[in-house]
């Protein structure tokens, strides 16, 4: 695979936003619900996700700097690896995903889908501070795909010790937000466990942004869209939807689509997803365009900022 900060088109001193941003542009631009029967756009895609799986975590980006994983997130055959001691070592986790320790981080290699990639960072928990003979919380992170995180459904996570467990993600979970698995935990000296702490980070959409229980969209529209109306086909948590574009479109002008948005916990609702439409010209300019352009210009003028705040 190509290096992932050339695939996304940053510099290696590229901020956090930088990376977010440029992957938001050229997943945008291939995304399969915008392109499609394009194979090849369906593949960028891919390249684009991959890299930005790698570079908008942290973790993983630093040790990718660090020469320790290739740029599929693979380990490298010179990587330090942790040594047999108590606590260390390397093996194979359920569900593909290859597991290694490095002295006290755990990093989670995928060998299948984004849902399983899983780094473990041990810590004190709160139980294990105030004793009892309740054995230590132990907290994961966990990446699920933007829709699947609305949605909700089960997924299968492997923790640090080989075990895979099935794990409901409720409808509607935010970036942030922990699910608890009790009993998951490391053991105590009574044989009590403490909990697995499942820590949620969504991998933004392309396209649509979540505000509230509603969806928001840009839909860039073409200059014969906006100005003679048309159908156009649109991204939509339950699938592409066609909506119709009205004559005389101005950019900003928004189109409500009922029903379409975040499904409310209960399963009895959703809200609504909103599409702001934004007219682009053709790039480069078509110079027929320019000329017809000029012609009308001065037939028929027009202020667009009259009777506007200037």
């Amino acid at each position: 695979m190509d290096d992932p900060y050339t695939v996304l088109g940053v510099p290696r001193t590229a901020s956090d936003d930088d990376i977010r941003r440029a992957y938001r542009k050229l997943a945008k631009k291939h995304h399969p619900d915008l392109n499609q029967g394009d194979p090849r756009a369906e593949e960028r895609f891919k390249s684009v996700s991959t890299a930005y799986d790698l570079l908008g975590d942290a973790a993983k980006r630093k040790r990718f700097d660090a020469g320790e994983i290739d740029a599929t997130g693979a380990e490298r055959p010179y990587a330090r690896r942790a040594g047999p001691g108590p606590g260390m070592g390397a093996g194979m986790g359920g569900g593909g995903t290859r597991y290694q320790r490095y002295d006290n981080y755990d990093a989670f290699t995928d060998a299948g889908d984004l849902d399983d990639v899983l780094r473990g960072m041990f810590g004190q928990g709160a139980n294990a501070r105030a004793g009892g003979g309740k054995g230590r919380d132990v907290t994961y992170a966990l990446r699920v795909e933007f829709r699947r995180a609305i949605e909700g459904g089960e997924t299968t996570v492997t923790l640090a010790d080989g075990r895979s467990l099935k794990v409901t993600l409720p409808v509607g979970l935010t970036d942030g937000q922990t699910i608890r698995l009790r009993g998951q935990g490391e053991k105590g000296p009574r044989g009590v466990a403490g909990d697995a702490l499942i820590e949620v980070r969504i991998i933004p959409d392309p396209v649509l942004e979540r505000d509230g229980n509603d969806i928001r969209m840009i839909l860039p529209v073409s200059l014969p869209e906006a100005v003679l109306g048309g159908r156009v086909e649109v991204p939509t948590l339950l699938g592409p939807v066609v909506v119709t574009i009205p004559k005389g479109s101005n950019s900003g002008t928004v189109l409500r689509l009922k029903g379409k948005g975040v499904r409310n916990p209960t399963g009895d609702s959703r809200g609504d997803q909103y599409v702001r439409l934004a007219v682009t010209l053709p790039d480069p300019m078509d110079p027929d365009l320019a000329r017809f352009l000029e012609e009308w210009a001065v037939a028929h003028p027009y202020d667009p900022r009259a009777g506007k705040a200037r």
